[in-house]
């Protein structure tokens, strides 16, 4: 059984990268279960607290990453309130709609924003790709931040 358990806890882990890219899965709280998952069956041996809290606040932060990048984008280049706001419905609406909806979802929702501001057309779009770009950017944090736990994981797991 414990085989077992520790085959479950690698297999959130890289369940857990994947569902970085892919929005079906909670990337990062999947591989800090799998961590924890490993750390528990090893009676906190090589993993103790610390390194819980460690590696658990590197995964709030690229949660937190994750719903803010979008936005962020948008107000990157000078959004509208309501353009952000937009950024913001968008990206929480598009998690309901599979990997289409998160990649389109906080673009759709700035630039609907921004039109609603009652700016142009293209000056919406632009502020629509920026907020793209944001999302972008927050993944490839995301992923950063997963290694970083990983990485983690195992150097204590050697060391410990």
């Amino acid at each position: 059984m414990e085989i077992a358990l520790y085959v479950l806890a690698a297999l959130l882990i890289v369940g857990g990268l994947v569902g970085n890219i892919l929005p079906a899965l909670p990337g990062i709280p999947m591989i800090f279960g799998g961590i924890w998952l490993a750390a528990a069956l090893d009676d906190y041996r090589h993993l103790g607290l610390w390194w819980l809290v460690i590696i658990g606040t590197l995964g709030t932060i690229g949660v937190i990453v994750d719903f803010v990048s979008a936005t962020l984008g948008a107000k990157r280049v000078g959004a509208s309130k309501l353009a952000l706001s937009g950024a913001a419905l968008g990206t929480v609406v598009g998690m309901f709609f599979g990997l289409a909806g998160l990649l389109l979802g906080p673009f759709i929702g700035a630039l609907l924003g921004e039109l609603l501001s009652g700016t142009s057309v293209l000056r919406s779009a632009h502020v629509g790709a920026a907020t793209w770009i944001g999302l972008l950017l927050g993944t490839l944090v995301k992923l950063v931040l997963s290694f970083m736990m990983i990485g983690l994981f195992a150097f204590a797991w050697l060391v410990g």
